[in-house]
């Protein structure tokens, strides 16, 4: 099976709140049609980002199917408290017409046991057997997928592509030298966006599943744009990369954090997007000094990108890549 779905840029989309803090899949829909009209190949839904413990498995499979019938590509979480649920997440994806699945660990229960993960990814992969699947990696779901494991899963489900790495760049290197190197058909997701350059130039990504996307898109696509350059040689786009990474780093490190969702949504406000300022639980809200650091942090950037964007090198090695 192609994993065509998993290149490219793809946000993970964050769920905007109506003013009773139910979803508003309206807004969600718009939003990713202004994604995808930017640039990004698909759209996540409903990840971490989305806030897929917050919602009943009901209102992520209506946000999924508002999506898919909206022609928005769709790259289906699968995270929940127990198999039955992912399961029946997955099986719906398949169902209304979803183009791949993001497969999660089993959390809390067993979390670390090799012999239920192993259940638990083949319930998922069972269920969904036409969708190409990444397993999702990443430390906060506290159960690390090996080489031995996911080669075990793939000899009998064919749908498992490849991986999402959120795990930093250690991990990102490991699944590029132990898993997606062996075989084109196997491929690796960044899953973080500390680690773009890294991802695409040391360890042969295919692309980027992102959350500071939903709110710089553009800048986004242009990092990408120039990494990939980078990973076929260009010196130019390399030294720009790297820059432009670099001014991207406190935003990007948000990531990373547990107040994530929070920091992001609060940037989409600032960008206009008055649809993210509410969260679903009333007491998730950042302090005033988070507020305060990420306002300044982000005027910071844009008026460093106006400027650093007008660089002759930044422009033509951008038009190189796109």
């Amino acid at each position: 099976m192609k994993a065509s779905i998993f290149s490219g840029v793809v946000p993970a989309l964050m769920t905007p709140c109506k003013a009773d803090r139910s979803p508003d899949f309206d807004a969600l829909v718009a939003k990713a049609k202004q994604l995808i009209a930017t640039g990004m190949s698909a759209v996540v839904y409903c990840g971490s980002m989305g806030d897929w413990p917050l919602l009943t498995d009901a209102q992520r499979m209506e946000g999924v199917e508002r999506l898919v019938k909206a022609g928005i590509p769709v790259i289906v979480g699968t995270g929940a408290i127990n198999s039955a649920s992912a399961v029946a997440l997955a099986a719906h994806a398949q169902k209304v017409g979803a183009q791949g699945l993001m497969v999660i660990p089993r959390v809390l229960s067993r979390g670390s046991v090799i012999s239920a993960q192993k259940a638990h990814f083949k319930a998922i992969l069972s269920a969904a057997p036409d969708l190409p699947a990444v397993i999702y990696n990443s430390p906060y779901y506290g159960f690390a997928t090996r080489a031995d494991l996911f080669f075990a899963l793939r000899a009998e489900h064919p749908n498992l592509v490849g991986f999402k790495e959120f795990g930093g760049p250690a991990d990102m290197r490991y699944a590029a030298e132990n898993i997606t190197s062996r075989d084109d058909n196997v491929t690796l997701m960044i899953g973080v966006d500390t680690a773009v350059f890294h991802g695409y130039v040391n360890c042969g990504a295919t692309g980027a599943i992102t959350g500071i996307g939903n709110v710089l898109p553009k800048e986004v696509l242009h990092l990408c744009n120039l990494a990939q350059a980078a990973a076929a040689g260009d010196a130019d786009a390399r030294a720009r990369a790297k820059e432009l990474e670099e001014a991207l780093g406190v935003l990007s490190s948000f990531d990373e954090g547990p107040d994530l969702v929070l920091y992001f949504k609060h940037m989409m406000v600032l960008k206009g997007n008055k649809e993210f300022a509410l969260n679903f639980i009333e007491t998730d809200v950042l302090s005033d000094s988070q507020r305060g650091y990420v306002e300044a942090q982000l005027a910071l950037f844009d008026k460093w990108y106006a400027d650093w964007s007008k660089l002759p090198g930044a422009v033509q090695a951008y038009k190189a890549a796109a």
